[in-house]
Protein backbone atom coordinates (compact mmCIF):
# COMPACT_ATOMS: atom_id res chain seq x y z
CA UNK A 1 0.00 0.00 0.00
CA UNK A 2 3.13 2.30 -0.23
CA UNK A 3 1.80 5.20 -2.05
CA UNK A 4 5.44 5.97 -3.75
CA UNK A 5 5.58 2.46 -5.23
CA UNK A 6 1.96 2.09 -6.14
CA UNK A 7 1.15 5.38 -7.72
CA UNK A 8 4.81 7.45 -7.31
CA UNK A 9 5.11 7.25 -11.41
CA UNK A 10 1.85 10.28 -11.55
CA UNK A 11 3.83 12.52 -9.66
CA UNK A 12 5.18 14.89 -11.86
CA UNK A 13 8.42 14.97 -12.34
CA UNK A 14 10.75 18.06 -11.25
CA UNK A 15 8.09 18.85 -8.47
CA UNK A 16 8.33 19.58 -5.00
CA UNK A 17 6.45 16.43 -4.32
CA UNK A 18 8.76 14.55 -6.20
CA UNK A 19 11.77 16.13 -4.87
CA UNK A 20 10.50 15.45 -1.34
CA UNK A 21 9.49 11.98 -2.35
CA UNK A 22 13.15 11.12 -3.28
CA UNK A 23 15.60 13.35 -0.74
CA UNK A 24 13.82 14.41 1.94
CA UNK A 25 15.75 12.14 4.53
CA UNK A 26 18.68 14.01 2.80
CA UNK A 27 17.19 16.90 3.25
CA UNK A 28 15.62 17.26 6.34
CA UNK A 29 17.54 14.38 8.78
CA UNK A 30 16.17 13.29 11.75
CA UNK A 31 19.19 14.92 13.41
CA UNK A 32 18.55 18.23 12.95
CA UNK A 33 15.28 18.04 15.01
CA UNK A 34 17.26 16.63 17.91
CA UNK A 35 17.54 19.42 20.06
CA UNK A 36 13.17 19.84 19.97
CA UNK A 37 12.83 16.47 22.00
CA UNK A 38 15.09 15.66 24.54
CA UNK A 39 15.64 12.03 25.29
CA UNK A 40 13.49 12.23 29.07
CA UNK A 41 10.18 12.74 26.26
CA UNK A 42 10.85 10.09 24.34
CA UNK A 43 10.89 9.85 20.48
CA UNK A 44 7.99 12.08 18.70
CA UNK A 45 5.43 9.88 16.74
CA UNK A 46 5.98 12.21 13.87
CA UNK A 47 8.72 10.94 11.90
CA UNK A 48 10.69 14.52 11.95
CA UNK A 49 11.42 14.13 7.83
CA UNK A 50 7.98 13.66 7.52
CA UNK A 51 6.97 16.83 9.67
CA UNK A 52 9.58 19.20 7.61
CA UNK A 53 8.31 18.40 4.39
CA UNK A 54 4.27 18.89 5.80
CA UNK A 55 5.47 22.18 6.51
CA UNK A 56 7.31 22.86 3.09
CA UNK A 57 3.89 21.87 1.08
CA UNK A 58 2.20 23.81 3.68
CA UNK A 59 3.96 26.82 3.18
CA UNK A 60 4.23 26.49 -0.76
CA UNK A 61 0.40 25.94 -0.54
CA UNK A 62 -0.32 28.42 1.80
CA UNK A 63 -3.25 26.05 4.00
CA UNK A 64 -4.41 25.75 7.20
CA UNK A 65 -3.82 22.91 9.42
CA UNK A 66 -7.26 21.42 8.88
CA UNK A 67 -6.64 21.89 5.04
CA UNK A 68 -3.19 20.37 5.38
CA UNK A 69 -4.07 17.27 7.37
CA UNK A 70 -7.10 17.03 4.86
CA UNK A 71 -4.35 17.56 1.77
CA UNK A 72 -2.54 14.61 3.19
CA UNK A 73 -5.28 12.45 4.01
CA UNK A 74 -6.67 12.75 1.04
CA UNK A 75 -4.32 13.68 -1.90
CA UNK A 76 -1.57 11.30 -3.71
CA UNK A 77 1.45 13.46 -3.95
CA UNK A 78 1.58 14.66 -0.28
CA UNK A 79 1.51 10.71 0.39
CA UNK A 80 4.04 9.81 -1.90
CA UNK A 81 5.64 12.67 -0.93
CA UNK A 82 5.92 12.08 2.50
CA UNK A 83 6.37 8.33 1.99
CA UNK A 84 3.45 7.50 3.62
CA UNK A 85 0.88 4.53 2.65
CA UNK A 86 -2.83 4.98 0.52
CA UNK A 87 -4.73 4.13 3.23
CA UNK A 88 -2.63 6.24 5.87
CA UNK A 89 -5.42 8.51 7.60
CA UNK A 90 -2.60 10.99 8.60
CA UNK A 91 -2.98 12.78 11.94
CA UNK A 92 -4.16 15.96 13.82
CA UNK A 93 -4.21 19.11 12.90
CA UNK A 94 -3.14 20.17 16.30
CA UNK A 95 0.28 18.27 15.57
CA UNK A 96 1.31 20.90 13.42
CA UNK A 97 0.48 23.30 16.21
CA UNK A 98 2.94 21.08 18.64
CA UNK A 99 5.77 21.51 16.24
CA UNK A 100 5.54 25.11 15.26
CA UNK A 101 5.54 25.80 19.20
CA UNK A 102 8.34 23.21 19.62
CA UNK A 103 10.41 24.91 16.76
CA UNK A 104 9.64 28.42 18.12
CA UNK A 105 10.94 28.07 21.20
CA UNK A 106 14.19 26.39 20.18
CA UNK A 107 17.51 27.97 19.22
CA UNK A 108 16.77 28.02 15.59
CA UNK A 109 13.58 28.60 14.78
CA UNK A 110 14.34 29.04 11.26
CA UNK A 111 16.30 25.88 11.05
CA UNK A 112 14.05 24.61 7.60
CA UNK A 113 14.99 28.01 5.43
CA UNK A 114 18.74 27.30 6.68
CA UNK A 115 18.73 24.21 5.10
CA UNK A 116 17.44 24.80 2.34
CA UNK A 117 19.76 27.99 2.17
CA UNK A 118 22.61 25.90 2.64
CA UNK A 119 21.32 23.72 -0.04
CA UNK A 120 21.73 26.64 -2.23
CA UNK A 121 25.04 27.13 -1.15
CA UNK A 122 25.91 23.68 -1.99
CA UNK A 123 24.83 24.14 -5.43
CA UNK A 124 27.06 27.26 -6.06
CA UNK A 125 24.16 28.63 -8.03
CA UNK A 126 24.43 32.13 -6.15
CA UNK A 127 28.78 31.92 -6.88
CA UNK A 128 29.80 34.83 -8.67
CA UNK A 129 26.32 36.42 -8.58
CA UNK A 130 26.89 39.71 -6.18
CA UNK A 131 24.13 41.66 -6.67
CA UNK A 132 21.35 42.02 -4.03
CA UNK A 133 17.94 43.28 -4.27
CA UNK A 134 15.83 44.55 -1.46
CA UNK A 135 12.34 45.16 -1.01
CA UNK A 136 9.17 44.99 1.16
CA UNK A 137 5.29 44.12 1.11
CA UNK A 138 3.09 44.60 3.43
CA UNK A 139 1.40 41.60 5.14
CA UNK A 140 -2.50 41.72 6.34
CA UNK A 141 -3.11 41.31 9.87
CA UNK A 142 -5.28 38.17 10.79
CA UNK A 143 -7.32 40.36 13.08
CA UNK A 144 -9.99 43.13 12.94
CA UNK A 145 -9.26 46.52 13.67
CA UNK A 146 -11.00 47.78 16.68
CA UNK A 147 -11.93 51.48 17.41
CA UNK A 148 -10.70 52.75 20.91
CA UNK A 149 -14.17 52.24 22.53
CA UNK A 150 -13.78 48.33 21.48
CA UNK A 151 -10.00 47.98 22.62
CA UNK A 152 -10.63 50.03 26.13
CA UNK A 153 -13.47 47.36 26.77
CA UNK A 154 -11.39 44.39 25.45
CA UNK A 155 -8.02 45.82 27.50
CA UNK A 156 -10.20 46.07 30.55
CA UNK A 157 -11.63 42.63 30.31
CA UNK A 158 -8.05 41.46 29.56
CA UNK A 159 -7.11 42.93 32.89
CA UNK A 160 -9.76 41.17 34.61
CA UNK A 161 -8.95 37.92 32.84
CA UNK A 162 -4.88 38.02 33.09
CA UNK A 163 -4.39 39.92 36.84
CA UNK A 164 -4.79 38.17 39.50
CA UNK A 165 -7.19 40.59 41.88
CA UNK A 166 -8.39 42.57 39.31
CA UNK A 167 -11.87 41.58 38.29
CA UNK A 168 -12.49 42.74 42.31
CA UNK A 169 -10.99 46.09 41.57
CA UNK A 170 -13.00 46.28 38.26
CA UNK A 171 -15.95 45.65 40.08
CA UNK A 172 -15.63 48.07 42.80
CA UNK A 173 -14.28 51.12 40.56
CA UNK A 174 -15.53 50.80 37.08
CA UNK A 175 -19.06 52.07 35.98
CA UNK A 176 -18.67 52.87 32.54
CA UNK A 177 -19.79 49.76 31.08
CA UNK A 178 -20.75 45.76 31.49
CA UNK A 179 -17.85 44.25 31.39
CA UNK A 180 -19.31 40.81 31.10
CA UNK A 181 -20.55 42.06 27.83
CA UNK A 182 -17.66 41.93 24.82
CA UNK A 183 -19.98 44.08 22.58
CA UNK A 184 -20.48 48.11 23.11
CA UNK A 185 -22.30 49.99 25.23
CA UNK A 186 -25.96 50.94 23.49
CA UNK A 187 -25.65 54.82 23.76
CA UNK A 188 -27.12 57.09 20.78
CA UNK A 189 -23.75 56.54 18.58
CA UNK A 190 -24.81 60.40 16.40
CA UNK A 191 -25.04 61.97 20.01
CA UNK A 192 -21.35 63.94 20.16
CA UNK A 193 -22.12 64.46 24.00
CA UNK A 194 -22.92 61.08 24.46
CA UNK A 195 -19.70 59.92 22.73
CA UNK A 196 -17.38 61.70 25.21
CA UNK A 197 -19.19 60.73 28.27
CA UNK A 198 -18.85 57.22 27.11
CA UNK A 199 -15.08 57.30 26.02
CA UNK A 200 -14.36 59.62 29.70
CA UNK A 201 -15.77 57.14 31.43
CA UNK A 202 -13.95 54.42 29.80
CA UNK A 203 -10.32 55.92 30.01
CA UNK A 204 -11.25 56.86 33.89
CA UNK A 205 -11.91 53.23 34.06
CA UNK A 206 -9.15 52.43 32.45
CA UNK A 207 -7.04 54.54 34.60
CA UNK A 208 -8.23 53.41 38.04
CA UNK A 209 -7.62 49.85 37.39
CA UNK A 210 -4.42 50.67 36.47
CA UNK A 211 -3.36 53.19 39.34
CA UNK A 212 -4.84 50.62 42.04
CA UNK A 213 -2.80 47.21 40.30
CA UNK A 214 0.90 49.19 39.33
CA UNK A 215 3.19 47.55 41.88
CA UNK A 216 1.25 44.61 43.12
CA UNK A 217 3.18 41.62 43.92
CA UNK A 218 1.91 38.88 41.77
CA UNK A 219 3.00 34.66 41.61
CA UNK A 220 5.98 33.96 38.59
CA UNK A 221 3.78 32.19 36.48
CA UNK A 222 1.31 35.23 35.96
CA UNK A 223 3.71 38.01 36.43
CA UNK A 224 5.06 38.38 32.47
CA UNK A 225 1.40 38.00 31.15
CA UNK A 226 -0.32 40.25 34.27
CA UNK A 227 2.06 43.21 33.73
CA UNK A 228 1.42 43.09 29.73
CA UNK A 229 -2.24 43.35 30.13
CA UNK A 230 -1.53 45.89 32.47
CA UNK A 231 0.71 48.11 30.16
CA UNK A 232 -1.46 47.02 27.04
CA UNK A 233 -4.65 49.08 28.79
CA UNK A 234 -2.32 51.73 30.03
CA UNK A 235 -1.37 52.20 26.21
CA UNK A 236 -4.81 51.81 24.37
CA UNK A 237 -5.64 54.09 27.16
CA UNK A 238 -3.41 57.01 26.15
CA UNK A 239 -2.43 56.83 22.70
CA UNK A 240 -6.36 57.80 20.78
CA UNK A 241 -7.82 60.36 23.26
CA UNK A 242 -7.03 63.96 24.30
CA UNK A 243 -8.61 66.19 26.83
CA UNK A 244 -12.05 67.29 26.11
CA UNK A 245 -12.39 70.70 24.89
CA UNK A 246 -11.82 73.22 27.60
CA UNK A 247 -10.35 70.60 30.17
CA UNK A 248 -6.72 70.16 30.80
CA UNK A 249 -7.86 66.12 31.89
CA UNK A 250 -7.46 66.73 35.47
CA UNK A 251 -11.38 66.70 35.41
CA UNK A 252 -12.04 63.31 33.55
CA UNK A 253 -13.58 64.81 30.54
CA UNK A 254 -11.35 63.38 27.62
CA UNK A 255 -12.28 62.88 23.74
CA UNK A 256 -11.26 60.64 21.06
CA UNK A 257 -7.73 62.49 19.69
CA UNK A 258 -7.59 64.63 16.69
CA UNK A 259 -5.24 63.11 14.24
CA UNK A 260 -3.61 59.10 14.76
CA UNK A 261 -0.65 58.44 17.10
CA UNK A 262 2.55 57.25 14.77
CA UNK A 263 2.56 53.62 16.32
CA UNK A 264 -1.08 53.11 17.13
CA UNK A 265 -1.98 49.44 18.72
CA UNK A 266 -5.07 48.76 15.86
CA UNK A 267 -6.09 45.62 18.26
CA UNK A 268 -6.07 43.79 21.66
CA UNK A 269 -5.95 40.77 20.33
CA UNK A 270 -2.69 41.36 18.06
CA UNK A 271 -1.14 44.20 20.32
CA UNK A 272 1.97 44.43 17.43
CA UNK A 273 -0.31 45.26 14.24
CA UNK A 274 -0.08 48.63 12.88
CA UNK A 275 -1.32 50.86 9.87
CA UNK A 276 1.44 50.21 7.35
CA UNK A 277 1.48 53.57 4.58
CA UNK A 278 3.42 52.12 1.81
CA UNK A 279 2.14 55.48 0.02
CA UNK A 280 0.47 58.28 1.38
CA UNK A 281 -3.10 56.80 -0.12
CA UNK A 282 -2.33 53.50 0.48
CA UNK A 283 -3.41 51.86 3.94
CA UNK A 284 -3.23 48.29 5.43
CA UNK A 285 -3.51 47.13 8.62
CA UNK A 286 -0.43 44.67 9.30
CA UNK A 287 2.98 44.07 9.03
CA UNK A 288 5.90 44.21 6.66
CA UNK A 289 8.02 41.36 5.20
CA UNK A 290 11.54 42.26 3.91
CA UNK A 291 13.32 40.48 1.81
CA UNK A 292 16.45 40.14 0.08
CA UNK A 293 16.97 38.64 -3.01
CA UNK A 294 19.51 37.69 -6.10
CA UNK A 295 17.82 39.02 -9.19
CA UNK A 296 18.82 36.91 -11.77
CA UNK A 297 17.82 33.23 -10.15
CA UNK A 298 14.99 34.74 -7.99
CA UNK A 299 16.14 33.47 -4.94
CA UNK A 300 15.50 34.34 -1.01
CA UNK A 301 18.59 35.13 0.52
CA UNK A 302 17.27 36.76 3.46
CA UNK A 303 14.23 37.59 5.41
CA UNK A 304 12.52 39.20 8.32
CA UNK A 305 8.90 40.28 9.22
CA UNK A 306 8.58 43.86 11.39
CA UNK A 307 5.92 45.66 12.53
CA UNK A 308 4.34 47.81 9.97
CA UNK A 309 5.28 51.11 11.85
CA UNK A 310 8.11 52.67 14.04
CA UNK A 311 11.73 54.01 13.02
CA UNK A 312 13.08 50.62 13.97
CA UNK A 313 10.86 48.77 10.81
CA UNK A 314 11.63 51.18 8.21
CA UNK A 315 13.59 49.87 5.04
CA UNK A 316 16.52 51.22 5.51
CA UNK A 317 16.94 50.18 9.02
CA UNK A 318 16.05 46.71 8.32
CA UNK A 319 18.37 46.31 5.12
CA UNK A 320 21.37 46.28 7.39
CA UNK A 321 20.50 43.46 9.53
CA UNK A 322 19.32 41.45 6.32
CA UNK A 323 22.82 42.21 4.67
CA UNK A 324 24.86 41.01 7.90
CA UNK A 325 23.92 37.34 6.48
CA UNK A 326 25.96 37.85 3.48
CA UNK A 327 29.42 37.04 2.99
CA UNK A 328 31.93 39.61 0.90
CA UNK A 329 30.63 42.86 -0.68
CA UNK A 330 27.78 43.19 -2.71
CA UNK A 331 26.11 45.50 -5.09
CA UNK A 332 23.13 46.64 -3.67
CA UNK A 333 19.53 47.45 -5.85
CA UNK A 334 16.53 49.57 -4.03
CA UNK A 335 14.06 51.74 -4.72
CA UNK A 336 13.76 55.00 -3.41
CA UNK A 337 12.85 53.72 0.42
CA UNK A 338 16.11 52.57 0.59
CA UNK A 339 17.71 55.88 -0.48
CA UNK A 340 18.50 57.32 2.56
CA UNK A 341 22.29 59.11 3.83
CA UNK A 342 22.46 56.77 6.68
CA UNK A 343 21.57 53.46 4.70
CA UNK A 344 24.28 54.67 2.14
CA UNK A 345 27.29 55.81 4.19
CA UNK A 346 26.57 52.28 6.11
CA UNK A 347 26.60 50.89 2.94
CA UNK A 348 30.01 52.40 1.79
CA UNK A 349 31.68 51.83 4.85
CA UNK A 350 31.14 47.78 4.50
CA UNK A 351 32.24 48.05 1.07
CA UNK A 352 28.82 47.24 -0.85
CA UNK A 353 28.19 49.53 -3.67
CA UNK A 354 25.07 50.84 -3.60
CA UNK A 355 22.65 51.08 -6.77
CA UNK A 356 19.66 52.98 -5.18
CA UNK A 357 17.06 55.09 -6.80
CA UNK A 358 17.44 58.53 -5.41
CA UNK A 359 14.09 59.92 -3.08
CA UNK A 360 12.82 63.08 -5.29
CA UNK A 361 13.60 66.28 -4.36
CA UNK A 362 10.74 68.50 -2.88
CA UNK A 363 11.10 72.21 -3.53
CA UNK A 364 9.35 75.03 -1.00
CA UNK A 365 7.33 76.18 -4.10
CA UNK A 366 5.62 74.51 -6.33
CA UNK A 367 7.66 74.11 -9.76
CA UNK A 368 10.66 76.44 -7.76
CA UNK A 369 14.29 75.66 -6.99
CA UNK A 370 15.05 72.18 -4.93
CA UNK A 371 18.47 71.99 -3.09
CA UNK A 372 20.40 71.10 -5.86
CA UNK A 373 19.97 74.15 -7.89
CA UNK A 374 21.77 76.04 -4.96
CA UNK A 375 26.00 75.30 -5.62
CA UNK A 376 27.97 73.89 -2.48
CA UNK A 377 31.44 74.73 -1.76
CA UNK A 378 33.69 72.65 -0.08
CA UNK A 379 31.01 71.85 2.35
CA UNK A 380 31.37 75.23 4.11
CA UNK A 381 29.66 77.65 1.97
CA UNK A 382 26.08 77.73 -0.37
CA UNK A 383 25.58 79.46 -3.16
CA UNK A 384 21.86 80.42 -4.05
CA UNK A 385 20.20 80.68 -7.62
CA UNK A 386 20.41 84.11 -6.97
CA UNK A 387 24.59 84.32 -6.15
CA UNK A 388 23.98 84.77 -2.41
CA UNK A 389 26.42 83.55 -0.67
CA UNK A 390 26.13 81.88 3.37
CA UNK A 391 28.15 79.03 5.16
CA UNK A 392 26.63 75.97 6.36
CA UNK A 393 26.31 76.14 10.28
CA UNK A 394 27.50 73.11 12.84
CA UNK A 395 23.76 71.99 13.00
CA UNK A 396 23.52 71.26 8.88
CA UNK A 397 21.81 74.79 8.35
CA UNK A 398 22.18 77.33 5.56
CA UNK A 399 19.97 80.27 6.80
CA UNK A 400 19.64 83.16 3.82
CA UNK A 401 17.31 85.49 5.94
CA UNK A 402 17.20 89.19 4.95
CA UNK A 403 19.15 88.25 1.94
CA UNK A 404 15.68 87.18 0.63
CA UNK A 405 14.07 90.68 0.85
CA UNK A 406 13.67 91.96 -2.47
CA UNK A 407 15.32 88.77 -4.33
CA UNK A 408 13.63 88.66 -7.93
CA UNK A 409 13.91 84.75 -7.38
CA UNK A 410 12.17 84.52 -4.18
CA UNK A 411 8.82 83.21 -5.46
CA UNK A 412 10.45 80.72 -7.38
CA UNK A 413 12.31 79.77 -4.24
CA UNK A 414 10.72 80.23 -0.63
CA UNK A 415 7.14 81.43 0.69
CA UNK A 416 8.58 81.67 4.29
CA UNK A 417 8.39 85.36 5.71
CA UNK A 418 11.84 85.23 7.24
CA UNK A 419 13.34 84.25 3.95
CA UNK A 420 14.65 80.39 2.69
CA UNK A 421 16.20 78.27 5.05
CA UNK A 422 17.70 74.82 4.01
CA UNK A 423 17.73 72.24 6.39
CA UNK A 424 20.93 69.47 5.20
CA UNK A 425 21.13 66.22 5.64
CA UNK A 426 23.77 65.11 8.01
CA UNK A 427 24.65 62.98 4.91
CA UNK A 428 24.34 65.75 2.21
CA UNK A 429 27.06 65.63 0.91
CA UNK A 430 26.61 61.85 0.23
CA UNK A 431 23.05 62.30 -1.02
CA UNK A 432 23.93 65.32 -3.85
CA UNK A 433 26.23 62.79 -4.86
CA UNK A 434 23.78 60.32 -5.05
CA UNK A 435 21.37 62.35 -7.42
CA UNK A 436 23.83 63.73 -9.51
CA UNK A 437 25.68 60.02 -10.47
CA UNK A 438 21.70 59.05 -11.21
CA UNK A 439 21.29 61.78 -13.62
CA UNK A 440 24.98 61.72 -15.15
CA UNK A 441 26.08 57.64 -15.17
CA UNK A 442 23.70 56.20 -17.15
CA UNK A 443 25.16 52.59 -16.40
CA UNK A 444 23.68 52.45 -12.87
CA UNK A 445 20.08 53.68 -14.26
CA UNK A 446 20.54 50.63 -16.67
CA UNK A 447 21.55 48.29 -14.14
CA UNK A 448 19.01 48.95 -11.84
CA UNK A 449 16.13 48.53 -14.82
CA UNK A 450 17.83 45.84 -15.74
CA UNK A 451 17.57 44.04 -12.32
CA UNK A 452 15.94 46.03 -9.47
CA UNK A 453 12.12 45.43 -11.20
CA UNK A 454 13.03 40.90 -11.29
CA UNK A 455 12.57 41.41 -7.08
CA UNK A 456 9.02 42.29 -8.15
CA UNK A 457 8.68 38.61 -9.04
CA UNK A 458 10.04 36.77 -6.38
CA UNK A 459 7.08 39.05 -4.14
CA UNK A 460 4.75 37.85 -6.48
CA UNK A 461 5.60 34.17 -5.44
CA UNK A 462 5.46 35.34 -2.07
CA UNK A 463 1.92 36.74 -1.50
CA UNK A 464 0.95 34.06 -4.11
CA UNK A 465 -1.93 34.07 -7.03
CA UNK A 466 -4.50 36.82 -6.75
CA UNK A 467 -2.16 38.15 -3.14
CA UNK A 468 -3.81 34.45 -1.51
CA UNK A 469 -0.26 34.80 0.81
CA UNK A 470 -1.40 38.55 1.65
CA UNK A 471 -3.27 37.58 4.56
CA UNK A 472 -1.51 36.10 7.22
CA UNK A 473 -2.93 33.39 9.69
CA UNK A 474 -0.61 34.02 12.66
CA UNK A 475 -0.40 36.71 15.42
CA UNK A 476 2.12 38.64 16.55
CA UNK A 477 5.50 39.72 14.36
CA UNK A 478 7.24 35.99 16.14
CA UNK A 479 4.72 33.39 14.63
CA UNK A 480 4.55 35.50 11.42
CA UNK A 481 8.49 35.52 11.03
CA UNK A 482 8.49 31.87 11.17
CA UNK A 483 6.08 31.43 8.57
CA UNK A 484 7.75 33.78 6.10
CA UNK A 485 10.95 31.78 6.44
CA UNK A 486 8.69 28.68 6.09
CA UNK A 487 7.21 30.45 2.66
CA UNK A 488 11.02 31.44 1.04
CA UNK A 489 12.16 27.61 1.97
CA UNK A 490 9.20 26.33 -0.02
CA UNK A 491 9.76 28.75 -2.96
CA UNK A 492 13.15 28.92 -3.03
CA UNK A 493 12.87 24.77 -2.98
CA UNK A 494 10.90 24.90 -6.14
CA UNK A 495 13.00 27.50 -7.62
CA UNK A 496 15.62 25.26 -7.58
CA UNK A 497 13.92 22.31 -8.82
CA UNK A 498 12.99 24.57 -11.60
CA UNK A 499 16.66 25.88 -11.79
CA UNK A 500 17.61 22.04 -12.50
CA UNK A 501 18.47 20.37 -9.11
CA UNK A 502 19.94 17.37 -8.16
CA UNK A 503 21.93 15.06 -6.09
CA UNK A 504 25.21 13.41 -8.20
CA UNK A 505 27.42 11.22 -5.35
CA UNK A 506 25.65 12.86 -2.27
CA UNK A 507 26.42 16.73 -3.59
CA UNK A 508 23.81 18.95 -4.56
CA UNK A 509 24.14 21.06 -8.27
CA UNK A 510 22.15 22.73 -10.40
CA UNK A 511 22.24 20.44 -13.99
Amino acid sequence: MDAAGLVGHLVPAGSVFAFLAGHRREVFPAGMFEDLFPSRTGRPSLPCEVAASVMVLQALHDLSDRETVAALRCDLRWKVACGLALDDAGFDASTLTYWRRRLARSGNPNRIFDVVRAVIAETGVLQGRTKRALDSVVLDDAVATQDTVTQLIAAIRRVRREVPGAAAVIAAECRAHDYDDPGKPAIAWDDTAAREALVSALVNDATAVVNALTGNEFDDEVTEKAAQALALLALVAGQDVEPAEGSDGTDGRWRIARGVAGDRVISVVDPEARHVHKTVHNRQDGYKAHVVVEPDTGLFTDGTLTRGAGGDNHEAVVALSLLDSEDGTREVLGDNAYGTGDLRAELAERGHTAIIEPAPLRPAVEGGFTVDDFAFHDDATVTCPNGVTRSITAQHKVVFGVACRGCPLRAQCTASKSGRTLNLHRQHELLRRARRDWRERPELVETYRQHRPMVERSISWLIGPKGRCRKLRYRGTSANDHWLHRRMAALNLRRLLNLGLTSTAGTWVIA
